[in-house]
């Protein structure tokens, strides 16, 4: 028997069906309400409201729970590839050896971006930021392939697309972090297997040769996994929005870069480094900031500590923790602001304070003291992180494309502006 809600309005009562989800999550279908009623609900920053059914990513916030595909992210990030866990995300199945070959495959065959494309690099200037590069150059792959951007692409051309951004994205992010540094641009390799080739192409030059560190390989490979999809956050629920428009996924995925940019999105780990680099100029005096953290009426906040979502240990700050711990022990840093974060870390796991108010370190803090560790500056966090986020964003596009009761994103509002009025002519005003 199917369950229902019931809203009395002016003695009059509204009956609205139980939706259940396989893990036993439940939400209110108020689809009709506004037909029926007259009235919307109001929830500011949609924290209440399920825009959609997915069956991509389970994340249970209370009990630290993340799955894709119902398979946990602590199984993932030990015994899959970045590229098999795209497969998943984008296709909702682990790929047989057959289909990761002819996937990988496809991911050598479509490294290169168009040669014209670097006309778009020189353009800008150097120094810019490599998000922006990122966000135009992703949006700008549509010209260079209009044959993927008609309204009802097959399924053989959305494959190609696919495979052509997760590809592609890696080439233009290095190529935007050496414009960005005014360095010569470095090719992708054949004989390099997807991330050995992006940090080639990153920290390689004319001038020096770049050891790839199986470590720092090993590290990157796990935050890419750990950040593949978060269910309905910012940047998803950007894609999905845009998307429900019919627009092509090069420009559903640019308005994701451009979502996630923001420092309260994929601009946390960024934080995270601002904030150890702070407490180094202050002289490194940990103990004050804990007490200013500790102070409600003081506006300092330790940035990486916490999670909207989780209210438990982010359990993929765990995960990356135990790499984090391998990379430093490896490369054997002595880098001031890496010793300032694992002091950091150690007070936090252990004073009552923060035990009590569940601010355990998140996946933030981690991945920000990793990228520092393999060389990645900082303004190339967001970018590791939209690289990361890509199978997951392709993932939604696909699901919401292919579900017949998709409807285009429209939002409502309580209007609170001024009453209808009349128009004043300039010179009586």
């Amino acid at each position: 028997m199917t369950k229902t809600a019931k809203l009395i309005i002016d003695d009059k009562t509204y009956e609205f069906s139980i939706i259940t989800g396989t893990e036993n999550e439940s939400g209110i279908d108020i689809t009709n309400l506004r037909q029926l009623t007259g009235l919307i609900t109001l929830d500011n920053g949609y924290g209440n409201t399920g825009s959609c059914r997915s069956a991509i990513t389970f994340l249970d916030g209370e009990k630290g729970i993340l799955r894709y595909r119902g398979i946990p992210i602590e199984e993932l990030a030990e015994k899959c590839s970045f590229i098999e866990t795209a497969y998943l995300l984008v296709y909702g199945h682990l790929p047989s050896l057959k289909e990761l070959d002819r996937f990988s495959q496809g991911f050598s065959d479509n490294a290169m971006i168009h040669e014209d494309m670097k006309h778009f690099f020189e353009g800008y200037k150097s120094g810019g930021h490599p998000m922006g590069l990122l966000s135009a150059m992703v949006g700008s792959l549509a010209a260079y392939y209009p044959e993927l951007i008609k309204p009802h692409p097959s399924t053989a051309e959305i494959d190609i697309m696919i495979v052509e951004l997760l590809s592609k994205v890696r080439t233009i992010a290095a190529f935007a972090y050496k414009k960005s540094i005014g360095e010569p641009y470095v090719y992708p390799r054949h004989d390099l297997r997807y991330i050995p080739n992006f940090l080639n192409m990153m920290f390689s030059s004319p001038a020096k040769h770049y050891e790839i560190r199986p470590e720092a390989v090993d590290a990157l490979q796990c935050l890419l996994i750990l950040h593949a999809d978060h269910e309905q956050n910012c940047s998803t629920s950007t894609v999905r929005m845009v998307g429900s428009s019919k627009a092509n996924l090069f420009a559903c995925l640019s308005a994701a870069i451009n979502a996630l940019w923001g420092p309260l999105h994929g601009g946390a780990n960024q934080s995270v480094i601002e904030m150890l680099e702070m407490i180094r100029k202050d002289g490194g005096d940990i103990k004050k900031y804990v007490a200013k953290a500790k102070n409600k009426e003081d506006t300092f906040r330790l940035m990486g500590f916490g999670h909207r979502v989780y209210k438990n240990y982010d359990p993929r700050a765990k995960i990356i923790k135990e790499k984090v711990d391998a990379l430093l022990k490896a490369l054997n840093l002595h880098d001031p602001l890496l010793d300032i974060a694992i002091e950091l870390e150690q007070i936090a796991l252990s004073d009552p304070y923060f035990i009590e108010r569940k601010l355990f370190p998140n996946v933030d803090f981690y991945s920000g003291i990793a990228y520092k560790a393999i060389g990645i500056p900082v303004n190339m966090f967001p970018v590791m992180f939209a690289i990361g986020r890509l199978p997951g964003w392709i993932a939604h596009w696909k699901e919401m494309t292919e579900d017949p009761a998709t409807r285009i994103g429209r939002p409502r509002q309580i209007y609170t502006g001024l009453l209808k009025r009349d128009y004043i002519p300039i010179e009586q005003r």
